[in-house]
């Protein structure tokens, strides 16, 4: 990689600009151009498309992304420190990396973007999960990107693809399989990282779907979901009583037993409950 772009390697890059991983931003550095090239590559042909990436650090996968044909990246970082490394970057790469100095949660990148969109990121721990509940809850579907590819925790990654019965089943199961195809592509041990974490890594590619996956009321499905699982413990007829009258009922006609726990209930079951009380 590095003697295609002819920048230096990422370890060199740390050292000159004094990029040292701050724990309060949730910095992991993957400096191994050959993996990050791997995460680019599960993104699929980017040639045709406008990529985010969040939390670029010092460039590792912003590199790659573009040296595997990206049509323009715009990396949005909150570390100011990591500038200089991602201008060397833009100028190896004219015209094809554009860098914002702000917190993703803050703005609003993809207004920044061209369709078609992908969404390729390393995400900073401490911010991931919330910002792929954004992305699966814009103000219309289908959404304006096309695919996420993100890094996230293991333990994140496996509730997002969880299956009924599971532990990690839940309400981002629910709402990333409602709304996509979600399969886990890449795992990654500690080590690969600078510093270290204490747990696993793994890659999750989302691909939008062109509507939901069964019909329901995003409002109402929420809001089943969210009460079902903040008591995942307890019988579903206990656990939605306050959300409609006479819950038990509209759970035999949805084929749901109303002694279920949530974690037992399948996304579709969901969402045809979800369909019987938008009727009233």
């Amino acid at each position: 990689m590095a003697a295609l772009d002819g920048l230096p390697p990422l370890r060199e890059v740390i050292a000159t600009h004094g990029i040292a991983a701050k724990k309060n931003l949730g910095q992991n550095f993957l400096l191994d151009l050959n993996l990050t090239a791997k995460i680019a590559r599960c993104a699929g042909d980017l040639t045709k498309c406008d990529v985010l990436e969040v939390g670029p650090g010092p460039g590792g996968l912003t590199r790659s992304l573009l040296a595997e044909g990206a049509r323009r990246v715009l990396a949005v970082e909150k570390d100011a420190r990591c500038l200089p490394a991602l201008a060397e970057i833009a100028a190896a790469y004219p015209g094809r990396l554009e860098v914002i100095n702000a917190d993703a949660l803050e703005i609003d990148p993809l207004a920044h973007l061209t369709p078609p969109i992908r969404i390729v990121a390393n995400l900073p721990y401490n911010v991931g999960t919330e910002l792929l509940t954004r992305w699966l809850t814009p103000p219309a579907w289908p959404p304006v990107w096309d695919s996420l590819t993100l890094m996230f925790q293991k333990e994140v990654a496996e509730r997002i693809v969880a299956q009924p019965g599971s532990k990690a089943y839940g309400r981002l199961a629910l709402l990333a399989q409602w709304l996509t195809d979600a399969r886990i592509v890449m795992t990654l041990p500690p080590e690969a990282f600078t510093p270290p974490p204490k747990i696993h890594s793994a890659v999750v590619h989302l691909t939008a779907l062109p509507a939901p996956r069964f019909p329901a009321d995003p409002k109402i499905l929420n809001r089943i979901v969210a009460a079902g699982f903040n008591q995942r413990r307890k019988m579903l007829r206990a656990s939605l009583k306050s959300v409609a009258p006479g819950i038990e009922a509209k759970l035999e006609a949805a084929g749901i037993a109303p002694t279920a726990r949530a974690e037992e209930i399948s996304l579709e079951a969901f969402c045809r409950l979800a369909r019987l009380l938008a009727e009233g």
